[in-house]
């Protein structure tokens, strides 16, 4: 699976500029791509400047066209390309520390007081885009078609400022709750990035990214917070949602072995027996009977 940050920030024939904690880039998508599958483990802003894509998420699918911007909070995504016309994008992405410093800013200057909500388990925002935020994502735009070295301070003013027309619109409030709410609690984003994202077959290193930690962080926080390790609440999570997938009779073993998180047929079936003593093709049968 690809990791787009990392694509992007490595791709030398992108036209991008990378600061710290943020990366700005202008993407066109190939033309032969129709499905894409990655994750990333900062959030992202995508602006279309021209044709359309699907976004997919756990649970959501937005479609954007020309004009359209979505925020997408940090995670594993798929997307799926049109190819009536080019698809370009201007795509911001910003990770857990530019986003905490950005909001105590906007606490101190605008004397915000942010109140305590639950944590947003939706995954994807579409921005309202008034002339404001066009024009001055266009400006931005502009500054990269100049082809010359911009100054870090200069784009990380425009995103502030993209930030700010985005927290004041009224039309923007689901997205503004999660910005100004996503780093109150330490337990309760690592807990919302593991659920939503247990069912992808990411490395542990990854996850740890996924969760803004270094892997040492990241295994010692999970001992504290669920007394376990990160692999065995990884496999634990993955059966018992294969369990819940096996009531659904139009998937295989093999759609539930992958579409669960496991990486192939037969590691499924090996951990599979080993916590309920029957290959999963059996246990389904059982289950069956006992629901007749």
């Amino acid at each position: 699976m690809v990791d787009i940050y990392r694509y992007f920030k490595s791709n030398p024939d992108l036209n991008k500029v990378v600061g710290n904690n943020y990366l700005f880039v202008e993407y066109k998508c190939p033309l032969d791509v129709e499905d894409y599958k990655f994750w990333s483990d900062s959030h992202m802003i995508t602006y279309v400047i021209s044709g359309k894509k699907d976004w997919i998420s756990k649970n959501n699918v937005f479609q954007i066209t020309g004009g359209d911007a979505l925020f997408i909070k940090k995670g594993v995504y798929q997307t799926k390309q049109y190819f009536d016309v080019d698809y370009c994008v201007m795509m911001f992405l910003l990770n857990d520390d530019f986003i905490a410093e950005f909001i105590r800013e906007y606490q101190n200057n605008y004397k915000k007081k942010i109140p305590k909500m639950p944590i947003c388990e939706q995954e994807l925002f579409r921005i309202n885009t008034g002339e404001t935020i066009e024009s001055l994502i266009i400006s931005v735009f502009n500054y990269l078609k100049q082809a010359q070295t911009l100054p870090q301070e200069l784009i990380e003013i425009k995103f502030k400022e993209l930030l700010i027309n985005i927290l004041i619109d009224p039309k923007n409030s689901s997205l503004t709750n999660f910005l100004l709410t996503c780093n109150q609690s330490a337990k309760a984003d690592m807990e919302s990035t593991m659920l939503n994202n247990f069912t992808y077959d990411l490395s542990i290193e990854e996850f740890a990214r996924l969760c803004g930690r270094s892997l040492s962080t990241f295994k010692r926080d999970f001992k504290k917070y669920y007394g376990d390790t990160p692999a065995n609440w990884l496999k634990a999570q993955r059966l018992t949602y294969a369990i819940s997938l096996m009531q659904n009779p139009d998937l295989s073993i093999g759609d539930i072995c992958y579409e669960s998180g496991f990486k192939n047929l037969s590691h499924f079936n090996k951990v599979f027996k080993e916590k309920f003593n029957l290959p999963p093709g059996q246990y389904r049968s059982n289950l069956q009977k006992m629901i007749v």
